[in-house]
């Protein structure tokens, strides 16, 4: 259910909730590395590499090699989704709110965010 009020809110802005997340990372850091977005995002490389082609052919981010390193950048028509995509995120955190209450909607994604992290490190 929590997927599917994800999936509806970005809709709006023509990106899976994953791709508007790795987007977002784009944003807060251009040029960062392929592995740091797996690392934020908590996918295996090869979900990561495939994010990033499809990101690619719709002409939102570019990706550059330096040495060992695949660095991805925004372009200009990905940087023009950071605004949209900060209102679908906004909108879901008001679903949640208007649905748990907004301290519990808050605790939610904290608490997804560390059962995420949590499975990611088993070993």
């Amino acid at each position: 259910m929590i997927t599917k009020m994800a999936e509806d809110e970005f809709a709006a802005s023509g990106l899976s909730p994953t791709s508007a997340f790795l987007l977002m990372a784009v944003f807060e850091k251009e040029g960062i590395s392929q592995k740091e977005l797996g690392e934020i995002l908590h996918l295996q490389p090869s979900t990561v590499t495939r994010l990033i082609e499809k990101l690619i052919i719709k002409g939102l981010i570019t990706n550059r090699v330096d040495g060992r390193l695949s660095l991805i950048y925004a372009t200009d028509k990905g940087k023009a989704l950071e605004e949209p995509i900060n209102e679908c995120w906004n909108s879901l955190r008001s679903r949640y709110a208007a649905l748990l209450g907004e301290k519990e909607g808050d605790e939610l994604s904290l608490y997804l965010y560390k059962v995420s992290d949590r499975i990611e490190n088993i070993e």
